[in-house]
């Protein structure tokens, strides 16, 4: 779908945040130091007992605006509600705790004039003790909405730029608690499905920031809101079946079987690990999973013991 230059160079970055008042400001700092000028921060804050406000009034720019607002866990309202208010023709997400490079904005919008709908770029993930690494995402042919709903994730919420008419079109993120922490895979889901172009960077513009804080009930949060998105889209889905599903449901124990692995999670992995195989003996995949969570979570577990106080 090829579409036209922008009417605007505004774009309007929303700031979903609560309680992460320290990488908040290294968030906001990442975008003050962007090469492009023309944005406006829309921090939505959902009633942080830290020092959030402060930070964001620190800054003295107008550009910067900080809405209170409680969205009663759902993250999803709380990025609609920066849409809504949203004055730039493109609208870019950034986490409170994730930071950007300073030509991300610059040369996002050169993408989206080149006549993409959405645009998402590499980005190094950092934290948990654990090393640096480079994920890219994409490629194009994967975000297709069958590839999408069949073989998973390929977008990141904070390396995405997109043009608001969409997202008004879309509905944006849907309010739905069984989505929490997968509403961004439900909305790539949508804007591929009707046929929006979404493009892919290579180059690392954006950090996105690991936590090693309650892993083992985030990653099985997680598990369960994306079986959730997967189920709603399998129920409008020419492409459904039973197998088909199992195949599916496979891939995300998996993917939640690797955070186990990460994190040194032993026995949480062999179950998921098990599931896994279970509803696909027949690929490779979760088998060669499961033997290297073997090898390497036990000394990831050690480690980590020997780490502590």
């Amino acid at each position: 779908m090829k579409n036209s230059a922008l009417p605007s160079g505004l774009v309007s970055v929303v700031i979903p945040t609560f309680n992460q008042a320290n990488f908040l400001r290294e968030a906001l700092d990442s975008l003050i130091q962007q090469t492009h000028k023309e944005w406006e921060a829309l921090v939505v804050n959902n009633f942080s007992t830290d020092r959030t406000i402060d930070v964001v009034n620190s800054y003295a720019d107008q550009r910067m605006r900080i809405i209170n607002f409680s969205n009663d866990g759902v993250i999803a309202r709380s990025r609609n509600l920066g849409i809504s208010l949203a004055q730039g023709a493109t609208v870019a997400f950034l986490d409170s705790d994730d930071l950007w490079e300073q030509q991300k904005l610059e040369k996002s919008l050169d993408l989206l004039n080149a006549g993409f709908d959405l645009v998402c770029h590499a980005e190094r993930w950092f934290g948990a003790g654990m090393p640096d690494r480079i994920v890219r995402y994409g490629p194009e042919e994967r975000a297709s909405y069958e590839s999408l709903l069949f073989r998973g994730n390929c977008i990141s919420t904070s390396a995405t730029t997109v043009r608001r008419s969409i997202l008004e079109t879309l509905g944006g993120f849907r309010d739905n608690k069984a989505f929490v922490t997968t509403e961004d895979y439900d909305l790539w889901l949508r804007i591929a499905k009707a046929g929006y172009a979404i493009g892919f960077s290579d180059e690392v513009l954006g950090s996105f920031r690991r936590h090693s804080s309650s892993a083992s009930s985030a990653t099985l949060n997680h598990l369960r809101a994306e079986i959730s998105v997967i189920d709603d889209h399998l129920k409008n889905s020419e492409a459904s079946g039973k197998w088909r599903r199992s195949q599916r449901v496979s891939i995300a124990y998996y993917s939640a079987g690797r955070s186990f692995t990460r994190s040194g999670s032993i026995w949480k992995g062999v179950r998921i690990f098990a599931a896994a195989i279970g509803l696909n003996p027949i690929s490779w995949r979760p088998w060669v999973g499961f033997a290297v969570h073997l090898i390497i979570a036990p000394t990831v577990r050690l480690r980590s013991s020997k780490n502590e106080p």
